[in-house]
């Protein structure tokens, strides 16, 4: 301590090494992994992914959590296998949360993390303790199943080779429907909803700049690379609280895909915008962050409106002189919230099958259902019918949804636009942090250097005088 400066508190760098070093305590592998194979459980029962994370991991060690969510997520990616190899390897089907365990276990086994002898063990020791009493038919099928893949995984793999589900990790219905649309690049579209998606963040511009952030992020070790206006994609995905800036707004998480949707929409000072269907909130806060303008931000659904509102002030917003108001209300029915005052853009991120976004919700693609493609097309139809009215003159209306699916992008615009005679629909471009200019209309998933995105629609309607 020099002379004059005041004494300094302790804090945990004082604490003795043993304490400093010392890693969070978890679980044993094995409850980690009967937390994850519930949550799997869950999902084939029909329930998002995420929630019934959210719901089996509660009771585990904070160090815990996370494990137990690669576990689910690295299964779920490797469903359509999965199943397959199981179904070679059982005589009969086991029960719901035993057969989530098996290909929780087996997904470990097929791409080795850990030695194989240990993610055998654990899995039994999960059976026991999945089973009331002893548990030992439980643990002895488990056992058995997974030990003979061990031995027979050539020949195993080798079986269900020829089977497209296996093969691309998609239902049937999904892969018939992407070779239709897109005969060409099917396969491809498929297997990069297979990949990890990267952590890409939005750098807030009434905070900071993007290459300041950018060299910020570099010299503290975290490699970035620009990606577009506001886009950084991290080198390696961290969690966000291990992001310098996230806590105090500079930047976001988004996709660089969804991030286009806040400058087609060509706000201005000025301009009354409305975000339908706007939760979670990341295009809401990047509207806020280019323009002082007046935005409308709604969402069908209360709870998810709270999660806007706390993007919000997460991110300092509104700044400067935009405003925002955030309300629960249906898009579908503006009777029963317009105040009858024209927006000059509307941005209509409509509800749809995700099948763009696989690759960050690997769940979707397990549990939407054929029938649903139709059912939500006719929902964007409706929307897209009710919000036009709200459009002033020579107004923008936005319509994008994380779709690769044709039915919920270009028919739905197609049709609308073929039905009327005061709508034209603008080309849209959109220039690459390479200063290549490309039109946008439906993105597919795609990794690189440069373009890396989801898959996205996108369509730019003018409402004529």
């Amino acid at each position: 301590m020099t002379p004059g400066e005041p004494p300094r508190r302790p804090d945990a760098s004082d604490a003795p090494p043993s304490r400093i070093d010392a890693p969070a305590p978890r679980a044993p592998l094995s409850r980690e992994m009967l937390a994850a194979a519930e949550a799997v459980a869950d999902l084939l029962a029909g329930h998002r992914l995420p929630d019934a994370l959210d719901a089996r991991t509660a009771s585990l060690p904070a160090a815990s959590r996370a494990p137990a969510r690669d576990m689910a997520y690295h299964a779920v990616r490797r469903l359509g296998r999965l199943q397959a190899l199981a179904d070679r390897l059982n005589t009969r089907r086991p029960l719901p949360r035993m057969a989530a365990l098996q290909l929780v276990a087996l997904a470990q086994l097929l791409e080795p993390i850990r030695p194989a002898a240990i993610v055998v063990d654990q899995a039994v020791a999960a059976a026991r303790s999945l089973s009331r009493g002893p548990g030992g038919a439980a643990a002895g099928f488990l056992n058995a199943t997974l030990r003979r893949f061990g031995r027979e995984r050539d020949v195993l793999l080798a079986a269900i080779a020829g089977d497209p589900v296996a093969r691309y990790d998609h239902p049937d219905w999904w892969l018939r429907r992407l070779a239709e649309a897109w005969p060409e690049r099917w396969e491809a579209i498929a297997e990069a909803g297979n990949l990890q998606a990267p952590l890409v963040l939005r750098v807030n511009r009434r905070l900071a700049e993007p290459d300041a952030v950018a060299a910020r992020l570099e010299a503290t070790g975290i490699h970035v690379r620009r990606i577009g206006p506001e886009a950084l994609v991290l080198e390696r995905a961290l969690p966000v609280d291990a992001i310098p800036g996230f806590a105090d707004g500079d930047v976001s998480v988004q996709d660089a895909g969804a991030q286009m949707a806040a400058r087609l929409l060509d706000v201005a000072a000025g301009h009354r915008v409305l975000d339908a269907c706007a939760a979670p909130g990341g295009k809401t806060a990047h509207l806020l962050e280019l323009a002082d303008i007046d935005l409308l931000a709604i969402d069908v659904d209360a709870a998810r409106c709270q999660r806007i509102e706390q993007t919000l002030a997460r991110l300092h917003l509104p700044a400067g002189d935009a405003r925002v108001e955030v309300r629960a209300a249906d898009a579908s029915r503006p009777d029963t919230w317009w105040d009858g005052r024209p927006f000059d853009r509307i941005l209509l991120d409509a509800p749809c099958s995700a099948s763009g976004i696989v690759r960050r919700h690997p769940d979707a693609r397990w549990l939407r259902r054929r029938g649903d493609i139709a059912t939500l097309a006719l929902q964007q139809a409706r929307m897209l019918e009710a919000l036009w009215p709200l459009l002033s003159p020579n107004g923008k209306l936005l319509y994008v949804t994380c779709s690769v699916f044709p039915e919920e992008g270009e028919a739905v615009v197609h049709r609308f636009v073929e039905a009327r005679t005061d709508c034209v629909r603008e080309p849209l471009t959109w220039r690459w942090a390479d200063g290549v200019c490309e039109p946008v209309t439906q993105l597919f998933p795609q990794s690189g250097a440069i373009r890396e995105h989801d898959g996205f629609f996108y369509a730019c309607l003018t409402r004529r005088q």
